[in-house]
């Protein structure tokens, strides 16, 4: 039964009094006595050998403690950062894996990277010294765009054509096959452009060495101390994890790029151990923009075979995946495994998919997981070529989809892409939407739009993604003879309100409020164990570990509640936040028990406990996006007039914030759609979109109101019955806003737009059209 504070509520974030008024404490808060600064010395060039490199000048400066170059890395054998996902070529070979040094070793591979690392007494010291060290380059030619990467400049020697690896999935033979039975195949070409995830906190770490001890602590902003640590311990300093404490408090926004290693982490502890000083670097944000790993960047060719009733056949996908200079942690992992090939299938009775994955090396920053990690990728190719198909055939969007969708009758539904769906309704979800969005409206709209002279469209595109499995989380729960709860959890939130959503966990189950609750994250010392904030996980699989943790807790504080009231343990309830004795009206609150029970050794710790959960598989949350649009034909400039999403996240824990999780991904989607340009030079290789000045992210006056509703169809692969909230936004806004600019456009004779459609393109798009319909 959910109680006031339970699982369902819509209970207001615990964490927001204390962020909103300025009490949060970040990476960047943290300091230390002797603490000094550090700065990074990064690669102005693309591609460049370093035929020389003199820190004497530099080392001399006031404030300079020390300067460390990749010399003093090798010197003591620390090691490089590694890819822990590699996949296999399709001839059973393996992909290419070379090395990515924390500082460039006699090469540098893409503008930004690190080269030095200058520790002053201050920040202005250090970047002095890093304009005083002497570098000689000799420029390479550089390799940019992925497309053309295959014939460009070598980038590295193990890696011929710059080919990092050339995957395939599915059924070919099949899918073969079904193409030549295929009444009508439909064909594009698409685009998904690079993005810079941009959290609000940049990247920071704070390093320190105890002599004492012999050990590290590292501060730092990321999704995750234990995976940090075992990186670090197993691979770079090669040390016991005991010799790490790796530290993460508030973090403002992650999407993903915070989950990995970088090289300014271990460049840091380093310096903190050889000059005896603790180190800080704090990114600056035109920093972040040449350092931080990159999303997306997939140029792909989409086909559709389909039979003469408009029955989908076979989906073949070609895809090329930017994965920068230097492999990061999972990167081949996103464009392969990580669900973006599996979830090809989409909501829709597919009889074959084949997919093929060439992976390439340019001179650019790694590409890793941002938000969504593959299945927003994977729902715009299908998206974009089903609503082409559509268009190609002459059939209403949503009937062809309605006419191809995998019916609720049939869950658990296996696909042909090997995961099996186990609940969905997405015929219902795809109509409410489209009565909510009144869609039988929209044609008189589009003729009132046109007669202002502006282009009007609606855009329609559902999803299905896979999250919420993987690995096991647990969570150490202890109460307190006070009746307080204190929960160890090894996720690590960043700003998603985990403190709220476990809290709620507990208090459906304990009876606790939430000001009783306290949550530990982001300390591998007082959390055992974790795997991480990712893929949509924190709440289904944390969650649901919190879940068995606390109710191990009831079991014990029933018995002993059974023993306080003299009965049996059987004829114990637990209802409305108290355990009481069936039909009677003695009760106790769990705040009650834990004050009387005896603990060994006068410990304040009443009960504790530890729950666990591993996944048996994926969750599949699913929806629809339905936006609508006007373009102004004079100036490109686009305005969203309506936004309706119905999503299916199974059980709901808390409505607000998923509310919340849903307007944030849209906007990021949105943004990827309409704005975000990540743009280098075809012949150097600078990145031209460097800041803000350039790099145009969507402000609020650009994002609409978001009609929003959710239907709960129970998860059943998961211990709450919850499907992961975090990326569906940002997976169906992307195909459903290019799909309304195509609509808005087609009049023109369009049948494609890339991302991001910024007013420029539109309005060009515009132009040359009209004048090529008015000379025909």
């Amino acid at each position: 039964m959910a109680t006031k504070f339970g699982i369902g509520q819509p209970m207001l974030r615990s964490e927001d009094p204390r962020l909103l008024k300025g009490g949060g404490r970040y990476t960047d808060d943290v300091s230390a006595p002797g603490q000094a600064q550090g700065v990074f010395l990064r690669s102005p060039f693309a591609h460049a050998e370093i035929r020389s490199l003199d820190t004497a000048a530099a080392a001399a400066m006031p404030g300079v403690i020390g300067i460390v170059t990749i010399r003093d890395l090798d010197a003591d054998g620390i090691g490089e950062l590694k890819c822990y996902a590699s996949v296999k070529n399709s001839d059973g070979s393996d992909q290419a894996l070379p090395p990515r040094p924390i500082l460039a070793r006699g090469r540098v591979r893409h503008v930004g990277e690190p080269v030095a690392l200058i520790v002053a007494e201050t920040v202005e010291q250090a970047k002095d010294a890093a304009e005083a060290i002497e570098v000689e380059y000799d420029s390479l030619p550089a390799a940019v765009d992925p497309a053309r990467t295959l014939t460009g400049p070598a980038i590295w020697d193990e890696a011929p054509n710059n080919l990092c690896f050339d995957w395939e999935f599915g059924q070919k033979d099949q899918v073969e096959s079904l193409f030549a039975q295929a009444d009508r195949v439909i064909k594009l070409d698409l685009v998904n452009n690079r993005v810079v995830a941009s959290p609000m906190e940049p990247r920071c770490c704070h390093a320190d060495w105890d002599a004492t001890d012999g050990r590290f602590v590292l501060y730092v902003a990321c999704q995750g101390v234990h995976l940090l640590r075992d990186m670090l311990a197993d691979d770079i300093f090669k040390r016991p994890k005991e010799d790490f404490l790796i530290r993460s408090p508030d973090v403002g926004g992650g999407f993903g790029m915070k989950m990995f290693m970088y090289p300014e982490y271990p460049a840091t502890l380093y310096a903190a151990r050889k000059f005896g000083r603790p180190v800080k670097w704090t990114s600056e944000r035109t920093e972040a923009f040449v350092s931080d790993d990159h999303g997306r960047d997939n140029v792909t060719t989409v086909e559709l075979a389909v039979d003469k009733d408009a029955r989908f056949l076979a989906l073949r996908v070609d895809m090329i995946a930017n994965m920068g200079a230097y492999l990061s942690n999972f990167a081949p992992y996103i464009p392969t495994n990580a669900g973006g090939a599996q979830m090809l299938n989409g909501l829709y009775t597919l009889q074959g998919v084949y997919e093929r994955v060439r992976g390439v090396f340019t001179n650019t920053q790694p590409v890793d997981a941002y938000r969504g990690a593959g299945r927003p990728e994977a729902a715009y190719n299908v998206e974009r070529i089903v609503d082409h198909a559509a268009r190609v055939l002459g059939i209403d969007p949503i009937e062809l989809r309605r006419r191809n969708y995998i019916p609720p009758s049939a869950m658990p539904y296996a696909t042909v892409t090997g995961v099996t769906y186990d609940s969905g309704e997405f015929t219902r979800n795809l109509e409410e939407a489209a009565g909510i969005a009144d869609h039988a409206g929209f044609e008189q709209r589009r003729r009132d739009s046109a007669a202002r002279g502006k282009f009007r469209g609606l855009g329609i595109a559902t999803y299905v993604e896979a999250c919420a499995g993987g690995p096991d989380e647990s969570a150490d729960i202890k109460v307190g003879r006070d009746g307080s709860v204190t929960i160890y959890i090894g996720t690590q939130t960043n700003g998603q309100g985990h403190e709220t959503a476990y809290k709620q966990v507990i208090g459906e189950h304990l009876g606790v409020e939430p000001d009783r609750i306290t949550v530990i994250q982001g300390d591998s010392d007082l959390v055992r164990t974790g795997n991480g904030t990712g893929g949509s996980r924190s709440v289904p699989v944390g969650g649901a570990a919190v879940q068995d943790g606390s109710i191990k807790i009831r079991e014990k504080a029933k018995l002993r509640a059974a023993d306080l009231m003299e009965t049996a343990a059987v004829d114990i309830a637990f209802a409305d936040g108290r355990f009481t004795v069936v039909g009677t009206d003695r009760s106790m609150t769990l705040a009650d028990i834990a004050a009387q029970t005896e603990t060994d050794g006068g410990s304040e710790i009443a009960f504790e406990d530890r729950g666990s959960f591993t996944p048996p598989a994926a969750t599949f949350p699913n929806g629809a996006h339905i936006i609508e649009i006007e373009i102004d034909g004079d100036t490109g400039a686009l305005e969203i007039l309506r936004y309706t999403v119905v999503d299916d996240f199974g059980r709901v824990l808390n409505p607000l914030m998923v509310a919340g999780q849903v307007h944030g991904g849209i906007a990021q989607g949105l943004g990827q759609a309409l704005f975000e340009s990540t743009v280098f030079d075809s012949d150097s290789g600078q990145l031209l979109s460097g800041s803000f000045m350039d790099y145009a992210m969507p402000r609020a006056v650009d994002l609409p109101l978001i009609a929003f509703k959710y239907n709960e169809i129970p998860c059943t692969t998961n211990a709450l019955g919850l499907k992961g909230a975090g990326e569906a936004g940002a997976i169906g806004a992307p195909p459903a806003v290019i799909n309304a600019i195509v609509d808005a456009l087609s009049p023109l004779g369009v049948e494609h737009v890339d991302m991001p459609a910024t007013p420029q393109v539109l309005w060009q798009l515009i132009h040359s059209r009209g004048q090529r319909q008015a000379a025909e």
